[in-house]
Protein backbone atom coordinates (compact mmCIF):
# COMPACT_ATOMS: atom_id res chain seq x y z
CA UNK A 1 0.00 0.00 0.00
CA UNK A 2 1.43 3.70 -1.47
CA UNK A 3 1.74 5.88 2.11
CA UNK A 4 3.34 8.56 0.06
CA UNK A 5 2.14 11.87 1.31
CA UNK A 6 2.57 14.27 -2.15
CA UNK A 7 3.39 17.91 -0.92
CA UNK A 8 4.16 21.36 -1.64
CA UNK A 9 5.55 24.06 0.25
CA UNK A 10 4.59 27.68 0.08
CA UNK A 11 6.51 30.39 1.51
CA UNK A 12 7.86 33.63 0.22
CA UNK A 13 11.45 33.18 2.44
CA UNK A 14 13.34 31.07 0.94
CA UNK A 15 15.29 30.66 4.21
CA UNK A 16 12.93 29.02 5.63
CA UNK A 17 12.10 27.37 1.98
CA UNK A 18 15.66 25.45 2.41
CA UNK A 19 15.55 24.34 5.93
CA UNK A 20 12.10 22.63 5.88
CA UNK A 21 12.86 21.03 2.37
CA UNK A 22 16.08 19.68 4.20
CA UNK A 23 14.39 18.57 7.34
CA UNK A 24 11.22 16.58 5.25
CA UNK A 25 14.10 14.90 2.62
CA UNK A 26 16.21 13.64 5.35
CA UNK A 27 13.62 12.33 7.82
CA UNK A 28 10.57 12.06 6.47
CA UNK A 29 10.73 9.06 3.19
CA UNK A 30 7.37 8.93 2.64
CA UNK A 31 7.31 12.81 2.04
CA UNK A 32 7.07 13.43 -1.71
CA UNK A 33 7.91 17.41 -2.21
CA UNK A 34 5.66 17.88 -5.48
CA UNK A 35 6.26 21.75 -6.14
CA UNK A 36 7.29 24.64 -4.33
CA UNK A 37 5.79 28.00 -4.39
CA UNK A 38 6.67 31.33 -3.25
CA UNK A 39 3.28 33.33 -3.47
CA UNK A 40 -0.54 32.82 -3.53
CA UNK A 41 -0.42 32.65 -7.33
CA UNK A 42 1.90 30.34 -7.84
CA UNK A 43 0.28 28.12 -4.74
CA UNK A 44 -3.45 28.03 -6.59
CA UNK A 45 -1.96 27.05 -9.61
CA UNK A 46 0.38 24.20 -8.27
CA UNK A 47 -2.41 23.23 -5.97
CA UNK A 48 -5.01 22.41 -8.80
CA UNK A 49 -1.76 21.14 -11.07
CA UNK A 50 -0.76 18.68 -8.10
CA UNK A 51 -4.05 17.58 -6.41
CA UNK A 52 -1.75 17.69 -3.15
CA UNK A 53 -2.15 15.91 0.20
CA UNK A 54 -0.50 18.01 2.11
CA UNK A 55 0.68 21.83 2.28
CA UNK A 56 2.87 23.53 4.54
CA UNK A 57 1.49 27.08 4.26
CA UNK A 58 2.77 30.62 5.05
CA UNK A 59 0.35 32.99 6.05
CA UNK A 60 1.78 36.42 5.02
CA UNK A 61 3.06 36.13 1.15
CA UNK A 62 3.90 39.16 -0.91
CA UNK A 63 0.21 38.92 -3.09
CA UNK A 64 -1.96 37.84 -0.19
CA UNK A 65 -2.76 35.68 2.68
CA UNK A 66 -2.43 31.71 3.11
CA UNK A 67 -6.27 32.10 3.30
CA UNK A 68 -6.48 33.04 -0.08
CA UNK A 69 -5.33 30.30 -1.44
CA UNK A 70 -8.11 28.30 -0.19
CA UNK A 71 -10.54 30.34 -1.97
CA UNK A 72 -8.97 30.85 -5.51
CA UNK A 73 -8.60 26.69 -5.37
CA UNK A 74 -11.06 24.35 -7.33
CA UNK A 75 -9.42 21.54 -5.58
CA UNK A 76 -10.06 21.51 -2.23
CA UNK A 77 -9.59 17.87 -0.58
CA UNK A 78 -6.04 18.79 0.85
CA UNK A 79 -5.07 19.19 4.56
CA UNK A 80 -2.47 22.09 5.68
CA UNK A 81 0.37 22.78 8.13
CA UNK A 82 0.54 26.69 8.61
CA UNK A 83 4.26 28.21 8.74
CA UNK A 84 4.30 31.31 10.82
CA UNK A 85 6.72 33.53 12.84
CA UNK A 86 7.03 33.36 16.09
CA UNK A 87 4.15 35.71 17.82
CA UNK A 88 1.75 34.64 20.65
CA UNK A 89 -1.28 36.41 19.44
CA UNK A 90 -1.09 34.51 16.13
CA UNK A 91 0.17 31.38 18.25
CA UNK A 92 -2.96 31.94 20.26
CA UNK A 93 -4.82 32.28 17.24
CA UNK A 94 -3.84 28.80 15.68
CA UNK A 95 -4.74 27.31 19.40
CA UNK A 96 -8.40 28.75 18.74
CA UNK A 97 -8.58 27.24 15.38
CA UNK A 98 -7.08 24.27 16.39
CA UNK A 99 -5.28 24.05 13.04
CA UNK A 100 -1.86 22.91 13.17
CA UNK A 101 1.16 25.16 12.60
CA UNK A 102 4.89 25.27 12.74
CA UNK A 103 6.91 28.34 14.20
CA UNK A 104 9.71 29.31 12.31
CA UNK A 105 12.63 28.76 12.92
CA UNK A 106 11.32 24.78 12.34
CA UNK A 107 12.91 22.62 14.45
CA UNK A 108 12.73 18.62 13.90
CA UNK A 109 10.99 17.31 16.56
CA UNK A 110 7.49 20.31 15.70
CA UNK A 111 7.97 18.93 12.37
CA UNK A 112 7.26 15.52 13.48
CA UNK A 113 4.81 16.04 15.70
CA UNK A 114 3.07 17.85 13.23
CA UNK A 115 2.97 15.70 10.18
CA UNK A 116 2.09 12.84 13.05
CA UNK A 117 -1.22 14.74 13.61
CA UNK A 118 -1.56 16.08 10.35
CA UNK A 119 -4.74 14.01 9.49
CA UNK A 120 -6.47 14.92 12.45
CA UNK A 121 -8.04 17.84 10.36
CA UNK A 122 -10.75 16.45 8.36
CA UNK A 123 -10.97 18.24 4.80
CA UNK A 124 -14.83 19.05 5.43
CA UNK A 125 -13.97 20.88 8.69
CA UNK A 126 -11.27 23.31 7.26
CA UNK A 127 -13.76 26.38 6.34
CA UNK A 128 -14.79 26.74 9.92
CA UNK A 129 -11.62 26.14 10.98
CA UNK A 130 -9.77 28.68 8.62
CA UNK A 131 -13.00 31.20 9.70
CA UNK A 132 -12.22 31.14 13.13
CA UNK A 133 -8.51 31.81 12.74
CA UNK A 134 -8.46 34.37 10.43
CA UNK A 135 -10.79 35.94 12.94
CA UNK A 136 -8.54 35.20 15.94
CA UNK A 137 -5.42 37.02 14.08
CA UNK A 138 -7.68 40.28 13.07
CA UNK A 139 -8.27 40.55 16.86
CA UNK A 140 -11.98 39.13 16.36
CA UNK A 141 -11.39 36.50 19.38
CA UNK A 142 -15.14 35.63 19.55
CA UNK A 143 -15.29 31.85 19.01
CA UNK A 144 -12.76 28.84 19.83
CA UNK A 145 -12.75 25.76 18.50
CA UNK A 146 -12.99 23.01 21.29
CA UNK A 147 -11.51 19.35 20.05
CA UNK A 148 -12.98 16.63 21.65
CA UNK A 149 -12.99 12.81 21.70
CA UNK A 150 -15.98 12.54 19.73
CA UNK A 151 -15.72 15.73 16.98
CA UNK A 152 -15.64 19.48 17.14
CA UNK A 153 -17.61 22.11 19.50
CA UNK A 154 -17.61 25.46 18.16
CA UNK A 155 -18.37 28.01 21.00
CA UNK A 156 -18.17 31.31 21.56
CA UNK A 157 -15.79 32.87 24.08
CA UNK A 158 -18.17 35.16 26.21
CA UNK A 159 -20.57 32.46 26.42
CA UNK A 160 -17.63 30.16 28.86
CA UNK A 161 -18.39 30.67 31.95
CA UNK A 162 -15.40 28.37 33.56
CA UNK A 163 -13.31 25.70 32.65
CA UNK A 164 -12.06 23.12 35.49
CA UNK A 165 -9.33 20.76 34.78
CA UNK A 166 -10.19 16.60 35.14
CA UNK A 167 -7.00 14.85 34.61
CA UNK A 168 -6.07 15.45 30.84
CA UNK A 169 -9.14 16.76 30.16
CA UNK A 170 -10.63 20.20 30.34
CA UNK A 171 -14.47 20.25 31.08
CA UNK A 172 -16.07 23.59 29.64
CA UNK A 173 -19.20 25.23 31.33
CA UNK A 174 -21.07 27.41 29.39
CA UNK A 175 -23.72 30.20 30.34
CA UNK A 176 -26.73 27.97 29.04
CA UNK A 177 -26.23 24.45 31.01
CA UNK A 178 -24.06 22.80 28.05
CA UNK A 179 -20.92 21.04 29.33
CA UNK A 180 -18.36 19.89 26.84
CA UNK A 181 -14.77 17.61 27.36
CA UNK A 182 -11.74 19.14 25.90
CA UNK A 183 -9.05 17.16 25.02
CA UNK A 184 -6.78 18.93 26.13
CA UNK A 185 -5.53 19.97 29.71
CA UNK A 186 -6.15 23.10 31.57
CA UNK A 187 -3.08 24.37 31.10
CA UNK A 188 -3.12 24.79 27.81
CA UNK A 189 -6.41 27.00 28.04
CA UNK A 190 -5.05 28.95 30.08
CA UNK A 191 -2.06 29.98 27.91
CA UNK A 192 -4.07 30.81 25.04
CA UNK A 193 -6.99 32.60 27.20
CA UNK A 194 -4.22 34.50 29.33
CA UNK A 195 -4.69 37.90 27.42
CA UNK A 196 -8.54 37.64 27.68
CA UNK A 197 -10.61 38.24 30.85
CA UNK A 198 -9.89 34.56 32.60
CA UNK A 199 -8.58 33.96 35.45
CA UNK A 200 -6.78 30.59 37.20
CA UNK A 201 -7.78 31.09 40.40
CA UNK A 202 -6.83 27.14 41.62
CA UNK A 203 -5.09 24.70 39.95
CA UNK A 204 -8.80 23.41 38.89
CA UNK A 205 -10.40 26.33 37.56
CA UNK A 206 -10.28 28.59 35.22
CA UNK A 207 -12.91 30.95 35.38
CA UNK A 208 -14.31 34.05 32.85
CA UNK A 209 -14.26 37.28 35.15
CA UNK A 210 -17.40 38.64 33.13
CA UNK A 211 -19.53 36.09 34.72
CA UNK A 212 -18.49 36.64 38.86
CA UNK A 213 -21.19 37.82 40.76
CA UNK A 214 -19.62 37.71 44.42
CA UNK A 215 -16.34 37.38 46.19
CA UNK A 216 -16.60 35.26 49.51
CA UNK A 217 -13.85 36.37 51.67
CA UNK A 218 -11.71 34.02 53.50
CA UNK A 219 -8.51 32.24 53.62
CA UNK A 220 -8.33 31.97 49.75
CA UNK A 221 -12.47 33.05 49.67
CA UNK A 222 -14.08 31.59 46.86
CA UNK A 223 -16.35 33.45 43.84
CA UNK A 224 -20.44 32.65 43.19
CA UNK A 225 -20.83 33.20 39.32
CA UNK A 226 -23.49 34.00 37.38
CA UNK A 227 -24.65 30.14 36.98
CA UNK A 228 -24.80 30.22 40.92
CA UNK A 229 -21.85 27.67 40.76
CA UNK A 230 -19.55 28.53 43.54
CA UNK A 231 -15.55 27.86 43.10
CA UNK A 232 -13.05 27.86 45.65
CA UNK A 233 -10.00 29.74 45.26
CA UNK A 234 -6.53 28.96 46.50
CA UNK A 235 -4.55 31.16 48.79
CA UNK A 236 -1.23 31.61 46.54
CA UNK A 237 -3.68 32.56 43.51
CA UNK A 238 -6.25 34.30 45.41
CA UNK A 239 -4.11 37.77 44.77
CA UNK A 240 -3.63 37.68 41.22
CA UNK A 241 -7.50 36.88 40.88
CA UNK A 242 -8.37 40.00 42.90
CA UNK A 243 -6.12 42.38 41.00
CA UNK A 244 -7.40 41.25 37.72
CA UNK A 245 -10.81 41.63 38.68
CA UNK A 246 -10.09 44.75 39.66
CA UNK A 247 -8.60 45.86 36.47
CA UNK A 248 -11.74 44.46 34.81
CA UNK A 249 -13.97 45.66 36.55
CA UNK A 250 -12.65 49.41 35.84
CA UNK A 251 -12.85 49.32 32.33
CA UNK A 252 -16.72 47.78 32.03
Amino acid sequence: MDNTIVTLLVDDDKTSIVALQSLLKGNFPNIEIAGIANNVSEAVFLVDAVKPDLVFLDINMPDGEGFDVFERVSYKDFRVIFITAFDKYAVRAFEFSALHYLVKPVTLEMLTIAIDRYKDVKVDEIDNRLRILRDSLRSKNEKIIIPSTDGLNIVKLNDIVRLEASDVYTLFYMINGQRFVASKPLNTYEKILEDLPFSRVHSKHLINLMFVKRYVKGKGGSIILEDNTEVEVSVRKKADFLEKLKNYARFV
